[in-house]
């Protein structure tokens, strides 16, 4: 039986360990090794890459397929597209959806990876019927894992064959936090390929340490495709390791089509990005941590909820905010913690806890999505909660694009009046994210310093304090 490798070192390997900060510059030496493997997909875009590299790394978002599409002849260049999120937090117009998918298939994206945070496959419709039209060789459907009263694998199964009415490649169980077991993904992928007839790929993180049991239990299943990561960017919140695993296949009889040396030769390279990026990794990142089977908090996220009790100074309140997460996400409806709901979730929960009272103070993204405006909740919210965070407005009960005024041409008309140039690749940045987009494309953006030890940077600064100007030179201590 053949399992295809899905390599995701150069996407959710940084970004769960490192928050999305490796550079384009150090990934070109090795796409070519990586090509040459064997693996079939390579998981290079989309995510958090295109707010992180114009955001921090002073890097244009779409060069960076640019570059691996000069180099890259046989695996996918792959993408994580969050359905009418695109890349970034809201929901956009249909006209933004489609602009995009075709700028990235002309680019070189081949493999589409499309979910929904919620799993409302309404909000799937227009970014996966766009990568069809504009000739994606793989479009695929993902399906957001989590354990909750309402997530039954009959359930899941539902949501595959609405996927597949929509004639997506295959589909995907995208578990995010590293929840599932292998018991339960067994059951799971058995029961998707008795209903689906479509290939079947599992995406787990190693959080609570059961990640590559997991994968081996699904490839028994019967499942097509598996995720993993090198082994320097691997474990932790991050991905089983892909040489591990593709050992352990291929001694078993499967054939992954991945060949050992070129995965040793990528694991040295590898190793040396992984000590030149350090600064960035914490070590709760590192470590196996089953406390996510009850909390339910992936690792991007979880890095997140550190660094906002880091700013505030309360990282003594972690353990408040890790059991506060679970109740929020109830109070929402349980909805699955990815990207954006997972920062919905994470931020009302800290709010939560720093203020001393729950809901006293909400956010506008909460407000949205109890009001409807990220889509149709797994479970509805309950009356009290709504009317607590809404007062008297009304939910919405609509696909939520549908409210939405086309956009495009109305961000290239204010972007031709900002004095840049309104290509589409330039429109699209800014029309994605408005206020930082505008300052990378007005060269306002600086690449980040790279942190000496995790939480701690190193470089020259201006400062302005009480309209006084001055320059600091920070040091490690």
């Amino acid at each position: 039986m053949r399992v295809k490798i899905i390599d995701l070192t150069l996407r959710d390997g940084h970004q769960s360990l490192a928050a999305t900060r490796m550079r384009t510059r150090d990934m070109i030496p090795i796409i070519e090794a990586f090509d040459e493997s064997g693996i079939y997909s390579i998981e290079m875009w989309g995510g958090a890459t295109f707010d992180a590299a114009h955001r921090f790394l002073n890097e244009n978002p779409w060069d960076r397929i640019r570059e691996f599409k000069k180099r890259v002849k046989n695996a996918h260049l792959q993408m994580l597209l969050r359905g009418q999120n695109l890349v970034g937090y809201r929901h956009y117009p249909d006209d933004i959806v489609e602009k995009f998918v075709k700028k990235a298939v002309e680019l070189g994206i081949s493999f589409f990876r499309i979910f929904d945070a919620l799993n409302d496959v309404r909000n799937l419709v227009t970014a996966i019927k766009a990568a069809k039209k504009y000739g994606a060789p793989h479009v695929q459907g993902s399906i957001c894992y989590l354990i909750s009263p309402v997530h039954t694998i009959e359930k899941y199964v539902e949501t595959a064959k609405e996927l597949a009415e929509l004639e997506v490649d295959s589909i995907c169980i995208k578990d995010m936090a590293g929840m599932m077991s292998p018991k339960v993904t067994y059951e799971l992928v058995k029961g998707l390929k008795k209903e689906v007839s479509l290939p079947i790929n599992v995406h787990t993180h190693y959080t609570s340490g059961m990640a590559s049991m997991t994968l081996l239990k699904s490839v028994e299943a019967g499942a097509d495709m598996v995720d993993t990561c090198m082994s320097p960017w691997a474990c932790g919140t991050s991905h089983a390791p892909t040489e591990s695993i593709v050992y352990a296949l291929n001694e078993l009889g499967y054939d992954t089509g991945v060949k050992m040396d070129v995965l040793l030769e990528i694991r040295q390279y590898m190793l040396k990005l992984r000590e030149k990026y350090s600064g960035y990794i914490s070590m709760l990142s590192t470590l196996p941590d089953t406390r996510v089977l009850k909390y339910q908090i992936p690792g991007g996220m979880f890095s997140n909820l550190i660094a906002q009790l880091q700013e505030q100074n309360a990282l003594d309140k972690l353990e408040e905010v890790l059991e506060e997460t679970p109740r929020v996400q109830a109070d929402m409806g349980y909805p699955p913690l990815v990207t954006p709901t997972s920062q919905i979730v994470g931020v009302q929960a800290v709010i939560n806890v720093l203020v001393g009272e729950r809901y006293k103070v909400v956010t506008k993204e909460t407000r949205d999505l109890v009001k409807g405006m990220y889509g149709r909740t797994p479970a509805p919210i309950k009356e009290e909660i709504i009317k607590k965070i809404l007062g008297d407005e009304k939910p919405i009960d609509c696909r939520p694009a549908d409210l939405l005024e086309p956009e495009f041409e109305k961000r290239k008309k204010e972007l031709e009046e900002h004095g840049i140039e309104p290509t589409d690749e330039n429109v699209l940045i800014y029309a994605l994210f408005p206020q930082t987009g505008l300052k990378f494309l007005k060269g306002e953006i600086e690449e980040e310093p790279f942190p000496t030890v995790a939480g701690e940077v190193e470089g020259k600064f201006e400062v302005e304090i009480e309209g006084k100007k001055y320059k600091i030179e920070v040091k490690p201590s």
